[in-house]
């Protein structure tokens, strides 16, 4: 006989159900610690950056279907049909093969720039704070991922020296993943006094990390210094992740599990994330996660047609799954 706690409940079980109980246990203790690039990288996506010949057409102008619902076609892409403009927000205006910083993944000889000033509508000013989006090409060179094949991503990060940002206290940078998951609407009166069955929604949405900047010339911080925003708890509010006192390189990652759940990892440096990486595990709005297309990379800054954002380098941005 095994008495165990599970859930809250005390369950005493029979030696022939022990060996189904810890296979469960186990298996709940695998899923909330699935370290981002567990498994097999999958080759036919993401990025290495190591062609000298890497280029990217424009093909301005860019889009804006988020601000006036105009998409420009063509968008942009890559010579290796990798990487893509976000028909909803637009490129950002600076995408270049750069040689990778010091102190970056050992061997890497590229690294990708990323750099914006007209986040807003092409030709125009908002003067609020805007975003173009940067996308990886997954589902449309291997399809969708189903969840249930566990999949992760992960990319290497440079943030340069603090006095090379643009000087506002806000988001600057995000990695986000491209999700498609089920919620459960809330229960309806229905026409006889009792309450309709739940039913599932399926909908998008779009967990990740923000790069938020603390500036030193805003009254609230001492010092210029970083932080880690997530995205999101399961009321859909972002909650604060690691602080970060010194720039350089990070490493970044996202898991999925079968149980429809997003795990956040980040350490600074470029070695493979580690299960003492992990920063939460969340059901983000309450969805269950079932299908993974894409992840991608935002870049934020103030649309005054004078301020360019922080110069953004990104490398080897690698999606993996367990299957």
């Amino acid at each position: 006989m095994l008495t165990i706690i599970r859930n809250g409940l005390i369950r005493t079980l029979s030696n022939g159900l022990v060996l189904a109980a810890c296979a469960a246990l186990i298996t709940e203790n695998a899923q909330a610690q699935l370290v981002p690039g567990t498994g097999r990288k999958v080759a036919e996506v993401g990025d290495d950056l190591e062609d000298p010949d890497w280029s990217y057409a424009f093909n301005l102008p860019k889009s804006s279907t988020n601000l006036d619902r105009q998409t420009r076609w063509p968008t942009g892409t890559s010579s290796n049909d990798r990487w893509f403009e976000s028909a909803y927000r637009g490129q950002p205006d600076v995408i270049k093969r750069v040689p990778t910083p010091a102190n970056g993944i050992p061997g890497s000889k590229g690294a990708l720039l990323l750099q914006s000033r007209a986040t807003g509508i092409p030709g125009s000013l908002t003067r609020k704070m805007q975003q173009d989006d940067f996308m990886l090409n997954i589902s449309g060179r291997i399809g969708f991922v189903p969840v249930s094949w566990q999949p992760s991503c992960v990319v290497r990060v440079y943030l340069p020296p603090f006095d090379e940002w643009e000087n506002r206290t806000g988001s600057h940078f995000a990695m986000r993943a491209d999700v498609v998951g089920e919620s459960w609407q809330k229960p309806k009166r229905g026409l006889f006094g009792g309450f309709r069955r739940k039913k599932p929604k399926i909908e998008p949405y779009w967990p990740g990390f923000f790069v938020q900047f603390n500036s030193k010339d805003d009254p609230q911080h001492e010092t210029d210094s970083a932080v880690l925003i997530i995205r999101s708890d399961e009321t859909g509010h972002d909650f604060m992740g690691p602080q970060i006192s010194e720039p350089g390189w990070w490493t970044l990652g996202m898991s999925f599990t079968r149980d429809g759940r997003v795990h956040y990892y980040a350490k600074p440096g470029v070695s493979k994330l580690r299960a003492q990486d992990h920063i939460a595990s969340m059901m983000p709005y309450s969805s269950t996660a079932k299908q993974f297309h894409t992840f991608y990379f935002n870049v934020v800054n103030f649309d005054d047609g004078k301020s360019w954002s922080t110069k953004w380098i990104i490398d080897d941005p690698t999606l993996y799954y367990v299957r």
